[in-house]
C-alpha cells in the first residue's frame, strides 16, 4: 500500500493491516534462498533458464515487503498508535 492509501484508513483498519503485514525475516530469508537455488539449478542444468524470471520476481517481492512495512509503521507513529507486535 502507498502512504496515501494508508492515510485514508481508519485506526482499526490500519492496525489490522499492520498485523497482516508484519515482516518475518526467517521465513523471507528461507524463500529468497530457495528462489536463488532454483535460479542456480536452472542455469547449471542449462534448461529452462527463462523460468528464472518467476523466482526473480518473488525475490523482488520479498525485498519490497520491509519497505512497505516501514511506511505502515511511520503512519502508525504519526497517528500515535502502538502496533501490536504479537
Amino acid at each position: 500500500m502507498t502512504p496515501q492509501e494508508l492515510a485514508q484508513l481508519n485506526d482499526d483498519q490500519l492496525i489490522e493491516v499492520a498485523r497482516q503485514n508484519k515482516p518475518s525475516p526467517l521465513f523471507d530469508a528461507f524463500f529468497i534462498g530457495l528462489a536463488f537455488g532454483i535460479i542456480i539449478f536452472g542455469v547449471a542444468t542449462k534448461g529452462w533458464w527463462w523460468f528464472a524470471i518467476v523466482p526473480l520476481f518473488l525475490i523482488y517481492q520479498f525485498l519490497k515487503k520491509p519497505k512497505q512495512y516501514e511506511a505502515l509503521r511511520q503512519e502508525l507513529e504519526k497517528r500515535g498508535i502502538k502496533a501490536a507486535d504479537g
